[in-house]
């Protein structure tokens, strides 16, 4: 349960504000640049939240339809490295979201609802949000 409490703590939810409203690498030198700046924090902070609690699923600590049932902000994170995942593993860490990727892999109609996201985060960037 304190796993779903971190998620409501005031850095955190600002922190997953920023990802979802400001962060959209489109390349993996897109992606570098802002791991230069302060706001490499907030991706830090919620990739490795939601790396950790996919872990959780992997490894059988969380049921997975509990786990999905709650956790569709996840694919939206996912969504805006998924298209450069092999490469940023290459320059940053081979392992760089695995469990994520997992937790993906597994979840049914994680695709049509990734394109549900990317679709809405297109339409922001063309409003300019």
């Amino acid at each position: 349960m304190r796993l779903y409490d971190l998620r409501r703590e005031e850095k955190m939810r600002e922190a997953r504000t920023w990802v979802i409203r400001s962060f959209h690498p489109q390349s993996v030198e897109d992606f570098l640049e802002i791991m230069k700046t302060e706001e490499s924090t907030y991706v830090r902070m919620v990739t490795s939240y939601w790396d950790m609690a996919a872990s959780f699923v992997v490894h059988g600590a969380i049921d997975p339809d509990m786990f999905r049932a709650v956790s569709g902000e996840m694919l939206a994170v996912y969504c805006k490295v998924e298209h450069m995942i092999d490469e940023l593993r290459e320059v940053q860490n081979p392992s760089l979201y695995r469990n994520i990727e997992q937790v993906v892999a597994d979840w049914p109609g994680a695709e049509e609802i990734m394109g549900r996201f990317r679709e809405y985060f297109e339409s922001m960037a063309e409003q300019g949000a």
